[in-house]
């Protein structure tokens, strides 16, 4: 087997284990179901809340984990994602507006910055969205209390452009020398709980499945910017709908795809309900 046929037998290994692993977690969320406290109930010093807070956290860490292998296998497709016309403008501030308040209770500070109020490009929504969160997800948890991130959308030279900033602690310059190969250097990979190092590489995968870029500045001590550059075309279809798959349909999507940046005092009922 060459390179391409290797990786492509592990990503669909991945696949299977990971959709081995969901039954298993599914039955762990309808138990933890059971044993989370009422919002009236839990008062945030109690034993039994904290613990389920953990357990839950932990569960949602896994799920996160268990989506990333069942995409692995978008490392290897080459063609394009379907798209549809979509009002980005919306689309972003109310994925904004959902993060907020979690953002808040970490310390920082959300800031959304777009000229326009509308503006309708084709792209994917449904694997755009993952994009954000990882992006997201990565800033809040690089970046210490008091920081901010930014989270801006223009249009510029043809191109649709949707960048996340944070104030964070940044990535040292041997580090961004392979920091879309990091889940094949171990030894690189951040301390636990970040995760398998996968986030990068799909990110800028699905840029190009979109015929765009994605582009990584940073400087040590002073922050991150990560930006996906889109084709700014309309295709005059109307609006579909194609999850990922093995996506996580029934549950609270942003607790997932921030799982590993949020503390565990986040899982509460009311954040897992809202």
């Amino acid at each position: 087997m060459n390179e391409n046929e290797n990786l492509e037998l592990l990503c669909q290994i991945l696949k299977s284990v990971s959709e081995q692993m969901r039954g298993s977690l599914g039955n762990i969320h309808m138990a933890l179901g059971r044993l989370m406290p009422a919002e009236d109930e839990a008062t945030g010093s109690d034993d039994r809340t904290r613990s389920a807070e953990i357990l839950s956290q932990s569960y949602h860490r896994l799920l996160r984990v268990i989506g990333n292998l069942s995409e692995a296998t978008l490392l290897t497709r080459e063609k394009p994602l379907p798209v549809w016309d979509t009002e980005l403008v919306s689309w972003l501030e109310d994925l904004c507006g959902q993060a907020r308040p979690l953002v808040e209770e970490m310390g920082l500070t959300l800031i959304f910055r777009c000229e326009k109020t509308s503006h309708v490009a084709a792209v994917n929504t449904a694997y755009l969205e993952r994009l954000f969160w990882n992006l997201l997800s990565n800033a809040i948890k690089f970046t210490a209390p008091g920081g901010m991130v930014t989270v801006e959308l223009s249009v510029r030279g043809g191109q649709v452009l949707l960048s996340v900033s944070d104030t964070g602690c940044g990535i040292s310059q041997d580090r961004m020398a392979t920091v879309y190969e990091r889940y094949l250097h171990p030894e690189q990979k951040d301390p636990q709980p970040y995760g398998l190092g996968l986030g990068l590489p799909l990110c800028r995968k699905i840029a190009e499945l979109h015929g765009g870029r994605f582009l990584l500045t940073s400087r040590e001590g002073e922050g991150t910017t990560a930006t996906v550059a889109l084709p700014d075309e309309r295709l005059g279809n109307g609006a579909m709908e194609e999850l990922p798959p093995d996506y996580y349909g029934g549950f609270q999507n942003i607790m997932v795809e921030l799982s590993d940046a949020l503390p565990y005092r986040a899982f509460t009922r009311k954040n897992l309900d809202d």
